[in-house]
């Protein structure tokens, strides 16, 4: 691609951009709960607790319901994730992902749909979610993607 004065314009304009969002006050509260989170001792315990029992859950998803643990291991998972989640920390930081997310997702809005209505851009923190189907059909199979 040969670089024109209009495309260098618009890599400038986009740097920019980005520039903004790292100086935002929702990226500093995302940083900020971020080594609030780092730093804590008993969040990071929590978190290493559900990373190895995850590793259990991925072990007995290869053979389903027909692990001789499936029950007690899917249980555990459960409660190791639910005791993670109510860390004051580790909510904080989510809550702070999910809003650099949503304003992520909503510039890449203004911009794909100033281009064009067909342009598709991540809403609604799809890019956080798994719609579960995978199939790439946009949704013409039924699916929920």
């Amino acid at each position: 691609m040969i670089a024109t004065l209009e495309f260098v314009n618009i890599l400038d304009r986009s740097e920019n951009l980005g520039k903004m969002v790292m100086k935002s006050d929702i990226m500093e509260k995302y940083r900020s709960t971020r080594k609030a989170l780092d730093d804590d001792k008993e969040a990071q315990k929590l978190i290493k607790a559900f990373s190895n029992m995850k590793e259990q859950y991925d072990d007995v998803q290869r053979f389903g319901r027909y692990h001789p643990d499936y029950y007690d291991i899917m249980k555990n998972v459960r409660s190791t994730k639910r005791e993670m989640d109510m860390n004051d920390k580790v909510a904080a930081f989510k809550v702070a992902e999910r809003n650099l997310q949503k304003l992520l997702d909503e510039i890449s809005q203004f911009v794909a749909k100033s281009v064009s209505e067909q342009i598709k851009a991540p809403q609604d923190g799809a890019a956080l979610t798994d719609s579960g189907c995978g199939c790439g059909s946009g949704g013409a199979c039924g699916c929920a993607s």
